[in-house]
């Protein structure tokens, strides 16, 4: 408030205007009230001061409303304000006005009641060539304008071509009969006043009737156009809603569908990964498995050679125990014929029994023979048994190493034995691997047909409810053509009321003529009879005075 006051001095002392105290009071009074209502009515404000609180009232922020009646404002300062009542507006404020109109965009009430906008025609006309291209105003009191039926014509002529105006007060004009036709023709052509005024105009009042209930019919028809709009819009924002709802869903299936096949695809490449692992390892085992069956084999050969080899020492064996128990036989044969008695367990060493061979061959020559031949039999003997005794040590060593092989391949073939239960094993995963393979197979072709299933049943519900939007989409053309024939009745009932008043207004026309001929021939009888009555009189009268009662009256006197 303050800030508007400060802003009213300094452009008063700008423009060189002398600040009416009013205005001032009225300013700190609204400061002291913290209202947003500027109340200026009765001020009789000049133009420069109109002016200044135009300019104030740009740059104000507070003031939502401000009264300017009955400040007898100018035309000058009430174009300052666009405005307004009981200023007395006449015909260059009707062309600023109309120019007003013809440019502003926002304004939505204009109230221009108690001005004389109507007594100027061309003035008017503009006027009313401005409310033709406004589209924003809802709202126009024109009432006490001295609107007569030519004004009231033209008006009619720009309504037929405006489609926003809805509340048009004209009470207390001059319209007449001819401006009431020309507004219930014009209301013919114009759906959205819902409100006409008209009271006060030397309007008959069948045609009074006659545009309420145009009027009526224009506020049945956007009670239901907007009734209508707003079914549509709530229709509207429940498809967008089921719309929305169902991509949703469908998005939700979709991404869950893509999620359980990602998952199972993962899943199934995880298994094919190990059931490849497993194939691999199996395909190892089966390497090793050959692998150690050829070293089996390999060790069996060598069993086998070694097991020859032993039986052909055991044969040697034997063959040397019998040469050696022929030997001996020899040899007891020997010591029976008393030569002399030679042990070979217990024979001397060479070199030390060398002397005392020599003396014993040189006492007996005849057994010279026989000693050679027994020592060369001892030397035999000797050499058999360290051959036999490093065959001994042979067939140890091949026993050890059969003892060994067997042992190898018993290890071998428990490791075979291990190796073919894990195949088995690895066999038996690869079967539960391939169902489980199998199991999400099938779990992913019910998840696809689960889809398709939600997907066909999401189809069907928008179907069904588009169908549900169809049959309301009918009823509202029902609806509208229900509106366009009430319209049309509108019309015809109209165009026959327009008859009948015309017909009315001939007969009336016909009644008047003959009221005024009754009445001229009233006023003729009575004429008529006002001349018999003074002819009379004279006539009584002169027949008075001529006859001798009236002349005795005479003396009389």
């Amino acid at each position: 408030m303050e800030d508007f006051r400060r802003i009213y001095l300094r452009l008063c002392k700008e423009g060189g205007v002398e600040p009416q105290e009013g205005v001032v009071a009225q300013l700190q009074e609204s400061r002291s009230a913290q209202g947003s209502r500027l109340d200026l009515s009765g001020q009789s404000l000049s133009a420069d001061t109109c002016s200044v609180l135009a300019k104030a009232f740009h740059k104000d922020i507070v003031f939502t409303e401000v009264s300017l009646s009955d400040c007898m404002l100018s035309e000058e300062g009430a174009l300052c304000f666009y405005c307004s009542q009981g200023n007395n507006l006449r015909s260059s404020g009707a062309e600023v006005l109309g120019q007003l109109l013809a440019q502003n965009k926002t304004l939505r009430r204009l109230v221009l009641e108690w001005n004389a906008l109507g007594v100027w025609d061309e003035a008017f006309s503009l006027f009313c060539s401005g409310l033709v291209s406004n589209c924003a105003l809802t709202q126009l009191d024109l009432r006490n304008n001295q609107i007569n039926h030519h004004g009231a014509s033209v008006l009619a002529l720009a309504l037929k071509r405006n489609s926003t105006l809805e509340v048009l007060d004209l009470r207390w004009n001059n319209i007449g009969l001819l401006g009431g036709r020309s507004m219930l023709e014009a209301l013919q052509n114009n759906k959205s006043i819902v409100q006409l005024e008209m009271a006060g105009n030397n309007i008959p009042s069948d045609t009074l009737k006659a545009l309420e209930q145009a009027t009526g019919h224009n506020s049945d028809r956007r009670s239901t156009l907007r009734e209508s709009r707003s079914r549509t819009q709530v229709l509207s924002k429940e498809i967008q809603t089921l719309k929305e709802e169902k991509g949703r869903q469908v998005t939700s299936h979709s991404r869950t569908a893509d999620t359980t096949g990602q998952s199972t695809s993962s899943q199934i490449g995880q298994l094919q990964e190990a059931l490849n692992e497993r194939k691999s390892a199996v395909n190892s085992l089966t390497a090793k498995l050959q692998m150690t069956e050829a070293a089996l084999a390999l060790s069996e050969q060598k069993n086998q050679n070694m097991g020859e080899l032993l039986s052909r020492l055991k044969a040697e064996k034997e063959g040397q125990r019998e040469q050696h128990s022929k030997e001996r036989k020899k040899e007891h044969e020997v010591q029976s014929d008393g030569s002399f008695t030679f042990k070979c367990r217990s024979v001397p060493p060479i070199e030390s029994s060398h002397s005392c061979c020599g003396q014993v061959l040189a006492e007996h020559p005849h057994l010279k023979q026989k000693t050679l031949h027994s020592i060369s039999f001892c030397v035999d003997s000797s050499e058999q048994q360290e051959h036999v005794s490093s065959l001994e040590e042979k067939l140890r060593s091949v026993r050890s190493s059969l003892q060994e092989v067997q042992l190898h391949c018993s290890q071998q073939k428990q490791t075979i034995s291990e190796l073919q239960a894990k195949n088995s094993q690895q066999s038996i995963e690869m079967d539960g691997l391939r169902r489980r393979i199998e199991e999400l197979q099938q779990e992913l072709c019910c998840k696809d047909q689960e889809k398709v299933a939600e997907v066909s049943r999401v189809r069907v519900e928008l179907q069904e409810q588009i169908g549900h939007l169809q049959a309301e989409r009918t009823a509202q053309g029902a609806l509208k053509e229900k509106i366009s024939a009430l319209e049309r009745e509108l019309k015809v009932l109209s165009s026959n009321h327009r008859e009948a008043l015309l017909d009315k207004e001939s007969e009336m026309s016909s009644m008047l003529e003959k009221l005024r001929l009754k009445e001229a021939e009233i006023h003729r009888i009575r004429e008529d009879e006002a001349n018999r009555a003074s002819y009379l009189q004279s006539a009584v009268l002169s027949y008075i005075h001529g006859s001798p009662l009236g002349h005795h009256s005479s003396l009389q006197k």
